[in-house]
C-alpha cells in the first residue's frame, strides 16, 4: 500500500529529472526534428502532480492562497521568459536558454525528495493495477492529430487537402472513443465523471479560455513589437515585461484577500473586464505607437489575468474530494494546456490568414489616381501604365514601387493584429459575467462538494 503512495513521489522526481535532461538535450538540438522531439520529452506530468499536492497540504480555506503563490511561478515565468531568452540569445547564445533548466532542475528534484510526502489516505489507496493505457493512446493521438491540423491546415487549404480530412477524422474517432473508454476502465488517466460537476465544469471552461487569451498574448505581443515596430529581441522582453509584475501584484493582492473571507468571484469577473478592456486598447495600436502607450495596457493586462487563475483554479479543484485531486488536476491542466496550444495554434492561422484578406482589399481600394500620379501622371487611358500600377506593386516588377508595397505589406499586417486583438478582447468579455456561478471561493468557506 506504501508502495503507491512512494511511486507518486518517485514520478514527480522522475519527470522533474526527465524535464532536466530532455532540456540539455534540446540545447544540444542540432535539427528541428531533434528539437522536436526533445520539447516533447519535457512534457512530464509535473503541474498537476504539484497542484494535488499543494491542495492536499493546505486546507480548503487556504487553496485560493496556495494557487496565488503557485501562480507566481506558473505565470511569471512564460511572461519574464521573453526578457530573460532575449538578453541570453543577445549576449550569450540560444542554447543556453534550455542549458539553465539543469541546474534549477536538480534543486528541484533535491527539494521533492526532501520535503514532499504523501497524504495518510493514499497510504490506504488500491487501484486496480491496471495501467490506462489505452486511454493513452486515445489522448495522444486525439489531441496531438488535433494540433497538427491546427498548426499546418491553413498552409494545405483546410478541407481540400485529404491529409486534413483524414488526420480530423481520426482525431474525432479517437476523441470519441476515449471518452467510452474512460467512462469505463476503473482507473482511468481522466476522470470524465468529474464533469458532472456543474462548478468544476464551469472552471475548466474558463482556465482553459484564460489560458488561450493568455498564451495568444503573449505570442501576439512579441512579434508586434519585433516585426512591425522594429524592436530587437532584448527590447521587446523588456517592453512585455511589466506584465510580470502585474500578475506579481494581482497574485500577491488575490492571497491576502483570500485569507480575510472575501468573496472573489467579483475579482474574477473585474480581471476578465479589466484584461478584455486593455486587449481592445491593444486593438487600436498602430504603427507610430509609443513604447508608454504599449506599456501600460500589458501592465494592465497582466493585473486583469492574474486574479483569474488562482481564484477559479480554487474554486474549481477545491469541489472534489482529496482522494480524487490527482485525477481532477490532470484533467484540469489537460484542459489549460489544449486551451493554450489551441490557442497558439488558432491565433497564428487567423493572423496569417486576415493578413492576406487585409492587403487583398487595400491593393483593390489603392487610389487610381495615386496610382497615377507615383507612375509619373501618364494619362489615363486603357492599357496605359497608371493602370496596371497595382499588378506591378503586387508583383514587384516595377523599379522604385518596393516602399510602396512595402507600406501596403505593413499596414495590412498591422491590421491584420488589431482583427485578432478584438476578437480575444471579445472572448475575455464573454467569461466575465460566468463567475457568479462559479462556487464562492476564499477564506473561511467550507469545501461541501460531492463526488460520487
Amino acid at each position: 500500500m506504501d508502495r503507491g503512495a512512494d511511486g507518486r513521489k518517485r514520478y514527480f522526481i522522475v519527470s522533474v529529472m526527465l524535464f532536466m535532461v530532455s532540456s540539455a538535450l534540446c540545447g544540444v538540438a542540432r535539427t528541428i526534428d531533434q528539437m522536436v522531439v526533445f520539447r516533447l520529452l519535457q512534457g512530464a506530468a509535473m503541474m498537476p502532480l504539484a497542484q494535488a499536492i499543494l491542495f492536499e497540504t493546505f486546507p480548503p480555506a487556504e487553496h485560493t492562497l496556495a494557487m496565488a503563490v503557485f501562480g507566481l511561478g506558473l505565470m511569471v515565468g512564460p511572461i519574464a521568459g521573453p526578457t530573460l531568452g532575449g538578453w541570453i540569445t543577445m549576449n550569450w547564445n540560444w542554447r543556453w536558454t534550455f542549458y539553465i533548466n539543469v541546474p534549477a532542475g536538480a534543486v528541484a528534484a533535491m527539494m521533492v525528495y526532501a520535503f514532499v510526502h504523501a497524504p495518510p489516505y493514499l497510504h490506504k489507496q488500491r487501484g486496480s493495477g491496471r495501467v490506462d493505457y489505452l486511454g493513452i493512446i486515445y489522448l495522444a493521438l486525439g489531441l496531438g492529430l488535433l494540433q497538427i491540423v491546427l498548426d499546418r491546415g491553413q498552409r494545405a487549404d483546410w478541407f481540400a487537402a485529404a491529409w486534413v480530412r483524414i488526420f480530423s477524422g481520426a482525431s474525432a474517432l479517437a476523441l470519441i472513443a476515449l471518452v467510452f473508454h474512460e467512462l469505463r476502465f476503473p482507473d482511468p488517466i481522466l476522470d470524465l465523471r468529474m464533469v458532472k460537476i456543474f462548478g468544476f465544469t464551469l472552471a475548466i471552461v474558463l482556465i482553459s479560455l484564460q489560458s488561450l487569451v493568455l498564451f495568444s498574448i503573449n505570442l501576439l505581443n512579441p512579434l508586434f513589437t519585433q516585426e512591425l515596430l522594429g524592436y530587437d529581441a532584448w527590447q521587446a522582453g523588456l517592453v512585455v515585461a511589466p506584465r510580470g509584475l502585474g500578475v506579481v501584484v494581482a497574485l500577491v493582492t488575490v492571497g491576502q484577500l483570500s485569507r480575510r473571507g472575501y468573496d472573489m468571484r467579483p475579482l474574477i469577473g473585474a480581471g476578465f473586464l479589466l484584461a478584455a478592456s486593455q486587449i481592445w486598447i491593444m486593438s487600436h495600436w498602430n504603427l507610430q505607437v509609443s513604447e508608454r502607450a504599449v506599456l501600460w495596457p500589458i501592465l494592465l493586462f497582466g493585473l486583469g489575468l492574474g486574479v483569474v487563475f488562482p481564484t477559479v483554479t480554487a474554486a474549481g479543484l477545491s469541489q472534489i474530494q482529496p482522494e480524487r485531486m490527482g485525477f481532477a488536476s490532470s484533467l484540469f491542466n489537460m484542459m489549460v494546456n489544449t486551451g493554450a496550444a489551441i490557442g497558439i495554434s488558432s491565433v497564428s492561422n487567423m493572423l496569417t490568414g486576415r493578413e492576406q484578406v487585409n492587403q487583398a482589399y487595400l491593393v483593390q481600394h489603392f487610389s487610381v489616381f495615386d496610382a497615377w500620379r507615383v507612375s509619373g501622371g501618364a494619362p489615363l487611358m486603357p492599357g496605359s501604365p497608371s493602370f496596371s500600377f497595382l499588378h506591378q506593386i503586387v508583383t514587384g516588377q516595377k523599379r522604385g514601387l518596393g516602399m510602396v508595397y512595402n507600406m501596403i505589406q505593413a499596414q495590412a499586417w498591422l491590421l491584420a493584429y488589431n482583427d485578432v486583438y478584438r476578437m480575444l478582447a471579445i472572448i475575455a468579455l464573454f467569461c466575465a459575467p460566468w463567475c457568479f456561478l462559479l462556487k464562492r471561493v476564499g477564506g473561511g468557506t467550507k469545501t461541501d462538494a460531492v463526488m460520487h
